[in-house]
């Protein structure tokens, strides 16, 4: 049986995926449920963000 095929995510993916959690109040795993992605790497993805959005906010740039 061959080894299966890992699944990369566009930049573009994460960041919505992100916000689905940030911006809804949805729980990580609700969202992670329907996107039928690991909890744990949508709480990556997630984390990324918030560091990307804060860094951004002093310098007056928007998401």
């Amino acid at each position: 049986m061959p080894p299966r095929k890992r699944r990369s995510y566009t930049t573009e993916y994460k960041i919505e995926a992100a916000h689905r959690v940030i911006d809804s109040g949805r729980t990580i795993s609700e969202v992670a449920r329907d996107l039928k992605i690991a909890p744990g790497m949508l709480s990556v993805w997630g984390k990324d963000e918030r560091r990307r959005v804060s860094a951004a906010a002093p310098l007056g740039i928007s998401p």
